[in-house]
């Protein structure tokens, strides 16, 4: 890999590592510092590999220039002597320096302890998202404000807003007690939901990028299942939904990065690997008393992986959508479920049923009227086509509904 290449991938790759054990070593509250002696390790080695060459270990060159910036920090700043060096040497009385502990082991426990302070409740769902993709994945303030579709100055008025809190509210980096884990991690499944939709559904065009996003939720989310404290039925549940949505990412956009919808993906680009992955955590989710949405999207998704599309299936699926509705409401959700009571019955029924929503300003909502109407009068269908071509915002869902409006003219006018 050439240096150009592997900086980058490096970034990528180490930068969450080092960051993370440098929060646990200063503390949340040195979030920002812990950040920069990383971000000048990559600036130092861009600079002395393009003179030098790049080193024969250039993770262990990161990992001990990274150590002896923090050990520089620690000495220069009188936060050495006023906070943290009593701390060291009760720990260390040998040393006054400390000696970062970079092991895999403690590079794993650091990343999932920084990711319940993370996700605080005192800390808004949208900054949790953000902070997740900085210290938690490595994205650069360029690539998360790419996610979000802003620019760079929202996001670190964001991130800083989000660092304020949590050094107002003195989060500790640690895992909490089992008691604590559970009052806390569903704050923490649901910022790596949101983490995971970000990418499964953004409007970004950016398809390398989104898979990105999908993927470190899943290695969070992954993480979480190693671990004896955190591994619950749930957890596994979670990742078993994002496997089966993960499995036809490839089929959901054609070489223009254009919206191919569901009933006409082609599923041989599903992946079979993924779609098995997502059967093995959903079949260790099935344990206990509990089910949760995870566990019945998950059901929903593994449906939807299967390539037969007779009335058992929708059947099965709509039945699973009455269920999740009762767990929790949601409006998308019930809009969800009208498709597969289209497949089961009719789409007349599916109107009835959609209609009560009264979803006006959604595009989704009259796309799938659009879609129902097909069948019953193209005049309607047309209508609600158009009205989700004005709420539509981007560029691949505006396409989608030209193209179908466009096809429902011909037809109109034969």
């Amino acid at each position: 890999m050439q240096e150009k290449e592997l900086i980058p991938h490096l970034y990528r790759s180490e930068f969450r590592k080092i960051t993370t054990v440098l929060c646990r070593s200063f503390g949340i509250e040195h979030i920002s510092v812990a950040e920069d002696v990383v971000s000048d390790t990559f600036l130092l080695a861009a600079e002395t590999w393009g003179l030098k060459g790049v080193p024969n270990n250039p993770a262990a060159w990161l990992y001990v220039v990274a150590k002896n910036k923090a050990k520089d920090f620690l000495k220069r700043e009188t936060l050495f002597t006023q906070k943290i060096s009593a701390e060291i040497i009760l720990s260390n009385s040998a040393s006054n320096e400390t000696d970062l502990d970079l092991s895999a082991q403690n590079i794993q426990d650091s990343q999932l302890q920084m990711m319940f302070a993370i996700c605080h409740p005192a800390i808004p769902p949208e900054a949790q998202i953000g902070l997740s993709l900085r210290i938690l994945c490595g994205f650069s303030i360029d690539e998360i404000a790419h996610a979000f579709l802003t620019n760079k100055e929202t996001i670190n008025k964001r991130l800083y807003r989000a660092k304020e809190k949590l050094k107002h509210v003195k989060v500790k980096i640690e895992l909490p007690s089992d008691a604590g884990i559970d009052k806390r991690i569903e704050n923490v499944l649901t910022t790596l939901y949101l983490l995971f939709n970000e990418g499964y559904y953004s409007s970004n065009r950016n398809v390398v990028l989104r898979m990105d996003l999908c993927l470190e939720a899943m290695r969070l989310t992954h993480m979480l299942t190693e671990n004896e404290s955190t591994n619950k039925p749930f957890v596994n549940a979670l990742l078993a939904l994002m496997c089966f949505h993960a499995s036809r990412f490839e089929a959901r956009t054609n070489p223009e990065g254009e919206l191919i919808l569901y009933q006409e993906q082609n599923t041989s680009l599903w992946n079979r690997e993924l779609i098995t992955q997502g059967e093995y955590y959903l079949n260790k989710a099935a344990t206990g008393n509990l089910l949760s949405k995870y566990h019945l999207e998950a059901a929903i998704g593994y449906w939807h992986t299967i390539t037969d599309n007779d009335t058992q299936k929708w059947e099965k699926i709509l039945s699973l959508y009455n269920q999740l509705l009762m767990v929790e409401y949601s409006p998308i959700t019930a809009l969800n479920r009208t498709y597969a009571l289209s497949k089961v019955y009719n789409n007349k029924k599916a109107i009835q049923e959609a209609e009560k929503l009264r979803l006006d300003n959604n595009h989704l909502y009259h796309t799938l009227l659009g879609e129902l109407y097909t069948t019953i009068d193209y005049t309607k269908a047309i209508q609600h086509l158009e009205s989700a071509l004005k709420l539509a915002r981007s560029a691949a869902d505006k396409k989608v509904i030209k193209d179908k409006i466009n096809k429902l003219d011909k037809v109109k006018n034969t």
